[in-house]
């Protein structure tokens, strides 16, 4: 999937994903996709409520290897 922006938060605990996905989506205009990577198993949750309070969508969710990859569409 193309992505606008990418950020590594693998090996960060909970909240740390989400604090760096809210810099990168501040860092990026409507409409782009952040791609983050993180490791802990509870962001799936995190980034799924996350998504649901704020406007933004969750476009795709990918797992290997213990790794959680979110694209993530920022709202207009």
């Amino acid at each position: 999937m193309e992505f606008d922006k990418e950020i590594d938060a693998k090996n960060l605990n909970c909240p740390l994903p989400i604090l760096r996905c809210k810099k990168g989506l501040s860092e990026i205009n409507a409409a782009q996709v952040l791609k983050i990577m993180a490791t802990d198993p509870g962001a799936v949750k995190d980034f799924q409520a996350f998504c649901k309070q704020t406007g933004h969508e969750l476009l795709q969710l990918d797992e290997a290897e213990s790794v959680y990859t979110f694209y993530i569409k920022k709202h207009a």
